[in-house]
């Protein structure tokens, strides 16, 4: 029988330091109140997301995505937390059809309905959402290359510390040590993340076929999740899932300040 428990996020200052290294190596970060041309919108230009203005549109994404991002069909991915940017750059992908796997037929025609600027306003709504978080499995594997280890230690390997002899990055280089996205590059939030829609894009960038006009962000997922096997996949997945602020952590960030 198969055991859970929420995962609490363990802080390791040496993993964080390499991984922010590591990132700062590979990408040029920029504020993330950057100019709105370096978010990849095609059309009219647009401005910063209005929360207010997308709470209003969330309406249509309620179905999948419920109202507040946090859906309870573990097929649809949340999106309470992410950063408007990422929301924004990922339906403008589905709208243009550069974004076309998984349950992008799915998505298209809302996509299609949406302007650049309701895409932003969208965006800034699921922002000042709160991410829910679900479980992670305890249980422990039994043959192969990690028998012993728990299911999700091996996936929170990975995020933590990466695999420095098949040159696999710590996932938290980019997308945070608490999985909440690191400012710059649109890079989503991926803390409490539905761990099937998690393998499932996964799987998709091991397969390494895109049509995006500009692949590169794909491209380096790519050649991470070429690297690994399913049950790394499968385990990372799951670590994700359960990752979530510490009660004490959340307790002291929302205090108010003396």
């Amino acid at each position: 029988m198969r055991h859970a428990r929420v995962l609490g996020l363990v802080g390791i200052a040496a993993f964080a330091a390499a991984a922010v290294a590591f990132a700062q190596a590979t990408v040029t970060p920029v504020p993330d109140n950057a100019p709105v041309q370096a978010a990849p919108l095609v059309e009219k230009p647009a401005t910063w997301g209005d929360a207010k203005a997308g709470a209003a549109k969330a309406g249509t994404c309620a179905a999948c995505h419920g109202l507040d991002g946090n859906p309870t069909d573990p097929q649809y991915p949340r999106l309470a937390g992410m950063p408007e940017r990422y929301v924004a750059h990922q339906i403008a992908l589905f709208k243009s059809g550069e974004r076309n796997t998984g349950m992008a037929a799915v998505m298209k025609p809302y996509a299609d309905a949406l302007t650049a600027q309701d895409a932003r306003d969208l965006g800034a709504y699921f922002a000042t959402q709160k991410a829910g978080a679900g479980v992670a499995d305890d249980s422990v594997i039994a043959t192969g290359p990690n028998k012993d280890k728990k299911f999700f230690e091996v996936g929170q390997q990975l995020f933590h510390s990466g695999d420095k002899a098949r040159g696999i990055p710590a996932c938290m280089a980019c997308h945070g040590p608490v999985g909440a996205g690191n400012p710059g590059p649109a890079y989503p939030a991926v803390a409490g993340q539905q761990a099937a829609y998690v393998q499932r894009r996964l799987e998709e960038y091991r397969a390494g076929t895109t049509t995006q006009q500009d692949p590169h962000l794909f491209n380096m997922m790519a050649a991470i999740a070429g690297k690994l096997t399913d049950e790394e996949i499968g385990a990372l997945a799951n670590y994700v899932q359960g990752l979530h602020p510490r009660a004490d952590e959340v307790a002291v960030e929302a205090a108010p300040a003396h």
